[in-house]
């Protein structure tokens, strides 16, 4: 997979801080600080309007108000491992949101259609007509 000129820029200008992570790590879970805290800041990277606003609402919550993103690996017990699982989330969130979504063509019904579907909803409405008390 190669990396594009956005991903290696954002890797280059990532923040790394390494914290205490919970979970797996045996003795060394409160001695080693094994969890990576990935902070980006999005503005940076120049991004054109579509790809930033895609971005955003990719990012979700991961995004603070001033604009960064932030990511935290806690899954490995050694800090290489989460430092390369961060890396590679900030990486696919990128590439995701420098994807163009596909447009939607616009569906054109036939009269024949348009028929059938206005006789079902005469025949729903006579079902839905009937039913009520019966008066005997």
């Amino acid at each position: 997979m190669s990396e594009s000129d956005i991903v290696r820029r954002a890797l280059a200008l990532a923040e790394e801080s390494f914290i205490a992570s919970s979970g797996p790590g045996g003795q060394n879970v409160n001695k080693v600080a094994t969890a990576v805290q990935l902070r980006l800041d999005v503005f940076a990277l120049r991004l054109s309007p579509p790809v930033f606003h895609r971005l955003k609402a990719l990012a979700g919550s991961r995004m603070t108000a001033k604009g960064e993103i932030v990511l935290t690996a806690r899954t490995h017990r050694t800090q290489e491992a989460n430092r390369a699982e961060a890396r590679e989330r900030l990486a696919r969130l990128i590439e995701a949101a420098e994807q163009e979504p596909k447009k939607r063509a616009k569906s054109r019904v036939n009269r024949i259609g348009k028929e059938a579907r206005l006789k079902s909803k005469k025949a729903r409405g006579s079902v839905k007509a009937n039913r009520g008390k019966v008066d005997w």
